[in-house]
Order: C-alpha cells, then sequence, then structure tokens
C-alpha cells in the first residue's frame, strides 16, 4: 500500500521519525505467554506486524520489556520492504536486570539484534528512568554511557528516552555527551502530560515526544469526552479513533498505536486527509482535562497529577 505518512526530523542525524508508529506491546506479551497456543501467538504476533508494515505503516516501535523482538524482526522481513524504508523503535529494560542479569542497554540491544535478525535500530530508548543498581544493577550514568557507546558503534542510528521526567533528563544533560533526541510518554486527552514541565522542556531541548496509549478515552470510560467525541467524529465523516489520533498530531506529539484487526491499522492511518479545527481542537483539549486517567507509571507520577497541567 503506498502512503506518504509525515515525519518530524531528530536533532543531531537529522533521520525522519514517522508521525505515527505501529507498538509491539504488552497485550501481545500477554498472548504469547498464554500456554498452549503459544507457537500459534507467535505466529500471529508476526503476521501482525507485516500486516501494519503492508497497510501503510513505515514506524515500528518494539522493547526488551514486550518479549516480542523474535516476531518483529521476522514480520519485518516477511513484508519484503527495504530495511532502510521501516523505522524501527526498541527499548532498553532496565528490569531485564531481575529475569537475567542484564548489564546494560548495550548488552540489551545486542541480544536484541540477534533475535530480530538485524544489524541496528533507528531508535534505541532507556524505557524508564528508574535505572539504579537494586533494580538494574547499573545506574543511570552508567546506563546513558552505554546508550552512547550504541550510537558511536552504529547500532542505533538515534538515542532516546521514555517515561522520563525534567529532572531524570536534567540528569543526563549533565553528563551526557550526547542528548535524547526523543522522550516517549503517555499522552491522550485524559493524560496531556505525564509528569510537571515535560512538555515545555521537551520542546525547549529539541527533544521530540512520542505518545503511547493516545486512544484510552475509548476505553476509560465514563468519561467527559463520550458526549463530545461522537459529534465532532460525525462533523468530519470520521471515527472516534481517528479523531483521537488526529488531536494527538496536532499537538506535535509522535503517535504510537496498535491493533491486531486489519480495519483498525487502516483506520489509524486514515488520518491525514483532514485536520481538527482550532474550536474542536480546543474543546477536546478542555473537556479532556476534566479526567486524569494513567495506564502507567502510576506510582512514581500520579502525586503529581494536580500540578500537572500548571504549565499548559
Amino acid at each position: 500500500m503506498t502512503l506518504t505518512i509525515p515525519t518530524t526530523r531528530l536533532a543531531g542525524s537529522g533521520d525522519e521519525l514517522p508521525v505515527i508508529g505501529f507498538g509491539s506491546g504488552t497485550k501481545w506479551r500477554v498472548a504469547k505467554a498464554s500456554g498452549d497456543k503459544k507457537d500459534q501467538y507467535i505466529d500471529e504476533l508476526a503476521e501482525q506486524v507485516t500486516s501494519a508494515i503492508e497497510n501503510g505503516f513505515n514506524h515500528i516501535d518494539a522493547a526488551e520489556a514486550y518479549k516480542t523482538h523474535e516476531e518483529v524482526g521476522s514480520g519485518i522481513r516477511k513484508s519484503g520492504v527495504a530495511r532502510d524504508q521501516v523505522f524501527l523503535t526498541d527499548k532498553y529494560t532496565p528490569w531485564s536486570w531481575a529475569w537475567r542479569k542484564g548489564t546494560g542497554p548495550l548488552e540489551s540491544l545486542t541480544l536484541a539484534l540477534e533475535k530480530m535478525q538485524l544489524d541496528y535500530v533507528d531508535l534505541y530508548l532507556v524505557h524508564t528512568p528508574g535505572v539504579t543498581h537494586e533494580t538494574a544493577g547499573i545506574d543511570l550514568k552508567e546506563a546513558w554511557r552505554q546508550m552512547e557507546v550504541i550510537y558511536e558503534r552504529g547500532l542505533a542510528k538515534n538515542i532516546g528516552v521514555s517515561n522520563f521526567d525534567v529532572e531524570s533528563l536534567e540528569l543526563i544533560k549533565s553528563v551526557g555527551k550526547y542528548q535524547p533526541v526523543v522522550n516517549q510518554i503517555e499522552f491522550h486527552p485524559y493524560m496531556q502530560q505525564q509528569s510537571p514541565g515535560i512538555i515545555k522542556y521537551c520542546r525547549e531541548n529539541n527533544i521530540v515526544l512520542e505518545g503511547y496509549s493516545p486512544l484510552t478515552p475509548l476505553k476509560a470510560k465514563p468519561g467527559p469526552l463520550d458526549d463530545v467525541l461522537p459529534g465532532i467524529a460525525k462533523k468530519y465523516g470520521k471515527s472516534e479513533l481517528e479523531v483521537l489520533l488526529r488531536w494527538v498530531i496536532q499537538n506535535e506529539v509522535v503517535a504510537i498505536t496498535t491493533s491486531a484487526k486489519v480495519e483498525r491499522i487502516r483506520e489509524s492511518l486514515n488520518i491525514f486527509d483532514f485536520e481538527l479545527s482550532k474550536e474542536d481542537f480546543a474543546l477536546i483539549t478542555q473537556v479532556g482535562r476534566g479526567k486524569k486517567f494513567r495506564n502507567f507509571m502510576v506510582d512514581l507520577y500520579s502525586p503529581f497529577d494536580d500540578v500537572l497541567y500548571k504549565d499548559l
């Protein structure tokens, strides 16, 4: 399928990052581990990646935590699309230390590339800022040092972080030779800033924001947008899913989404032929702030919920 997906330029390398990505995340990991049908799920997961690429996605998002590297690599190969035409993101998971005593990002990416049967990833992220000797066997300074080795060796063309707050990014700035070019955070109308000041900080420091769980308002019901989204969707001749993804992208945030259904995959990409008006964009933004809902990082960031939107 021929589809031109807009991109945003990454600092440093100048690489173009597609503004929507297809995730190979948590629900796939759960399915894969569900007993007798494990081999069936492995095949199905690979087929989903292939299907996503065949239907227009050119940005695949993976992670060590998802435990789906074999499937991602197989799916990319089966698609028949040249490797340099697929932007692949992967993430180092600090708690890999708990299940195999991993020594940090360099080892994690080396193992991931072997499983995916690939030579490099386009973007490699530290999955969370919680990198300590107790949780990961190393601290964040050492993790970032290894990330810089990864970058210099060409194992990843770009390096960044995920779920990082301002304090953690400031630490990297103080010790790093290279700075993160991406911060992937939870982002949707019910969580418009994962941690205090992070949106402003990333934009001031040329760090691209990516948003996962963009469709949360369709699942976190009841919610204040339940009575708003149907009317907006009807106005544009779009689905509520398409409206939510469009809202994320108009926030200048890269949307990371996923689905096992071909129809939903195609629907997710049907967002580049319309634009929300200023009024509708503002309506979703303001009404969405009437509810705060976190899918992840609850323990770390929910204590700040009362002050999240003060700088927005």
